[in-house]
């Protein structure tokens, strides 16, 4: 089930999560707000499948958001990728990618990423994708390559472990739009579900939520990935 989260300005945001076919999740999803009213929301998608990761992504979403929440979006995600640059004492951090979105009343919503979850806003209308994944398939489409794009989407050319300030992408969607950040798991959920899904819940962000996560399907090979879900109202 989805849980909800009662923002200044009457804003709202709800996240959902679901475990896919292998025995840890790995996605982590965190919100926090600051004392100027500033919002961020941000998921990381771990890595990998072991027992501390789950752990290890909460720690990484959580830390992107704090500091995000006061210094920026750009800042936010290096601060996740701060923590994964040297694990210290222990012989393995897991690696994860990063989709970050800061909100503030009235304002251009703020979106920063790394790898391939996803932003979307909603105008109440259409849903519009606002990130470009850093996907070997994603860089293929873009320089002409597309018949060879599907056999390389599973590629993810750029991680929080390699991510610099040259190399983060971020990008600004219109004020007072419906945000969804929604992670790689839910690939599997066609453009056209999306939508009619964010249509049917606009008002309802903790059912828009739950709804996402559990649109998530196996693929072909009867492989289904964690998912999980972030939706911010911003007026």
């Amino acid at each position: 089930m989805g849980t909800t989260h009662q923002l200044t300005h009457g804003r709202r945001a709800a996240t959902a999560t679901r475990r896919g076919v292998r025995d840890h999740n790995m996605d982590a999803a965190a919100l926090y707000q600051a004392s100027t009213g500033v919002a961020v929301a941000a998921i990381v998608d771990g890595i990998g499948n072991d027992p501390h990761g789950a752990h290890t992504m909460s720690l990484l979403a959580e830390s992107a958001v704090r500091i995000g929440a006061t210094k920026g979006a750009l800042a936010g995600v290096l601060a996740a990728a701060a923590l994964v640059e040297d694990p210290g004492i222990h012989p393995h951090m897991p690696d994860g990618v990063i989709v970050l979105a800061l909100t503030v009343p009235g304002r251009p919503t703020h979106l920063a990423w790394v790898g391939d979850s996803h932003a979307y806003t909603w105008d109440g209308d259409a849903l519009h994708l606002r990130t470009d994944p850093h996907t070997m398939g994603a860089y293929l489409r873009g320089n002409g390559a597309a018949d060879l794009a599907p056999l390389h989407d599973s590629w993810v050319r750029v991680t929080l472990s390699s991510a610099t300030v040259t190399n983060v992408a971020v990008t600004s969607a219109p004020a007072d739009q419906l945000v969804l950040l929604l992670s790689d798991g839910l690939d599997t959920v066609p453009h056209d579900e999306l939508e009619n899904l964010t249509r049917q819940h606009q008002d309802n962000p903790e059912a828009l939520a739950d709804a996402l996560v559990a649109a998530a399907r196996e693929t072909d090979d009867g492989y289904r990935d964690d998912a999980t879900a972030i939706v911010l109202t911003t007026r």
